[in-house]
């Protein structure tokens, strides 16, 4: 590591930090719309983005800062079982091309601004829709800051804040910084900012991983000599070499498989979704996302990148930021790291927005003021998006980073517990919301006791996302038994519950909602009963 602050790097950094930060505040007057004080145009850009657009903001808002410095850093520290992430994103986007078009349309039709909105409109159950809600906003809160980690990690690489006995406020003023324009610009422009400043993130990105993939392996002898270090180091490790060991595969796969049924379940991943103007721009960016999938291959293979130039780091989420340092000059250096830094702000943003989104629907509007205006949704979702964002960076300046990253493995055990009331509602309403309930708790309460019970060798709880799968004994992912668990105690309700003919919630919906686009005749969207009054 170089000492004192790279000057270089810092400069490169700060100025594609000012130029998004300018893109962000100007991004309120981009496709301005006439009413502004809705949730529609400033959580959901007006429901008006085309397929670039979409495409640029789901990949901003599913490969994070965090997923660039992450996944890496785990093929860096524990081999092939890193790669994990890659057939994840594989695997998920077939599995979406199959229920979000049908989510679009009927939360088109609907007005539906969540993924509680079409619970609550399908099962007729505020209950639901409120476990529902909590659910998506426990699961994001250590997302949002796993993003300020992101950024922590450049400036430290970057030698910004001092050193540890600097004054608290001076290490940390500028991710200070940093959060305040955060803040500023979505409260400011909504979800039209990370979509605009997404552009320029995913070109950064794209540009640093194709100069990486080929200026870093000429470097250090080509990518024989990569594999071939470490190998070496994984093998002296007992780690049994660049392939996953044997007692690791079921880990390896069901890990895959939970986290691509969870992906889409996160709040900021249907946020995004339903901002786009069309049922066709969802069906078209099913089929061109997984361009990003093999961006993240090629990400991964600079984990074993930094083995082979020698990175020693005593955390792994800076072995990438410092292999940028070691290895470019420093004005790429500081390119390199504004992809990160940038790759934080588009996430964070989008996920603080879906979050105050879900708070103000399906908590504020169903429980506290039922008769609030949009105006007044609008004004609620702005301050509580802020709040989250607050939350998140007391989490990461008070706690250990690595209780933020076992949060965030905790939350995707969560919130994949929702699957089986969104997805399962998308195409079918056999399911008794009362069952869904049950699955739900159940899931939730094994999840996170199996994951409490999960040591490591840095803590005594919360250690890791894996643990022995009951009946089979293989270790496997805590959050896909508990999903397991959770369908099966649903669908073995169900069956009683009918028995019982205990009594069903109304369904608003209409099997021609679920494939109905923007252009088909009388399809517009339905406005919440608080906005009745004014015609469609």
């Amino acid at each position: 590591m170089k000492d004192g602050v790279n000057g270089v790097a810092l400069g490169v950094f700060v100025f594609f930090f000012l130029a998004v930060t300018v893109l962000g505040f100007l991004a309120a007057r981009w496709r301005k719309a006439e009413n502004e004080h809705s949730l529609d145009e400033w959580g959901l850009g007006g429901r008006s983005f085309g397929t670039w657009i979409t495409w640029f903001l789901l990949g901003g808002d599913l490969y994070t800062a965090y997923t660039f410095v992450a996944v890496p850093a785990a093929i860096y520290a524990a081999g092939a079982s890193g790669f994990f992430a890659v057939p994840y994103t594989i695997l998920v986007y077939p599995l979406i091309f199959t229920f979000l078009p049908r989510l679009w349309s009927v939360s088109h039709r609907h007005g539906y601004v969540t993924t509680s909105d079409f619970v609550r409109g399908r099962f007729g159950s505020k209950g639901l829709s409120l476990a529902v809600a909590v659910t998506g906003i426990l699961a994001t809160m250590p997302y949002i800051a796993l993003q300020l980690v992101g950024i922590q990690a450049v400036l430290d690489v970057m030698g910004v804040g001092g050193g540890e006995d600097t004054n608290w406020f001076v290490k940390d003023l500028p991710l200070l910084i940093a959060f305040g324009v955060l803040a500023a610009y979505t409260y400011s422009s909504g979800l039209r900012a990370p979509a605009m400043i997404a552009f320029v993130k995913d070109t950064l990105i794209y540009l640093v991983i194709a100069v990486a993939i080929i200026y870093i392996p000429i470097k250090l002898g080509g990518f024989d000599e990569i594999f071939a270090k470490a190998g070496e180091k994984y093998t002296a490790a007992g780690a049994g070499g660049l392939v996953p060991a044997p007692a690791g595969q079921w880990t390896y796969a069901t890990l895959a498989l939970g986290s691509a049924l969870a992906l889409f379940m996160y709040p900021h991943s249907i946020t995004a979704t339903l901002s786009s103007k069309s049922r066709e721009v969802i069906r078209r960016n099913t089929t061109i996302l997984p361009l990003y999938s093999l961006m993240l291959g090629l990400l991964a293979l600079l984990g074993f990148m930094a083995i082979a130039a020698g990175v020693k780091v005593t955390n792994g989420q800076l072995a990438i930021p410092q292999l940028f340092e070691d290895m470019f000059p420093d004005w790429f250096a500081g390119v390199a790291f504004a992809a990160i830094g940038i790759g934080a702000l588009v996430p964070a943003a989008i996920m603080s927005i879906a979050a105050a989104n879900l708070f103000t629907r399906n908590i504020y509007k169903d429980f506290i003021k039922p008769d609030a205006t949009p105006e007044q949704e609008t004004k609620i979702s702005k301050l509580v998006s802020l709040l989250v964002k607050v939350g998140a960076l007391i989490f990461v300046l008070t706690m250990d980073k690595t209780v933020a990253i076992n949060f965030q493995l905790l939350g995707g055990i969560w919130i994949l517990q929702t699957f089986p009331a969104l997805v399962g509602g998308l195409f079918t309403r056999w399911f008794h919301r009362w069952a869904l309930l049950a699955g739900w708790a159940v899931g939730m309460v094994y999840g996170t006791l199996a994951a409490y019970g999960v040591a490591s060798p840095t803590q005594k709880h919360f250690g890791g996302s894996a643990e022995e799968i009951p009946g089979i004994g293989e270790i496997g992912y805590i959050g896909l038994t508990a999903f397991v668990l959770n369908v099966v105690v649903t669908v073995l309700l169900t069956f009683a519950l009918k028995a019982l003919k205990a009594p069903d919630g109304i369904d608003e919906t209409t099997p021609a909602d679920y494939t109905a686009d923007a252009g088909d005749p009388g399809v517009e969207v339905e406005l919440p009963p608080a906005t009745a009054g004014t015609s469609h």
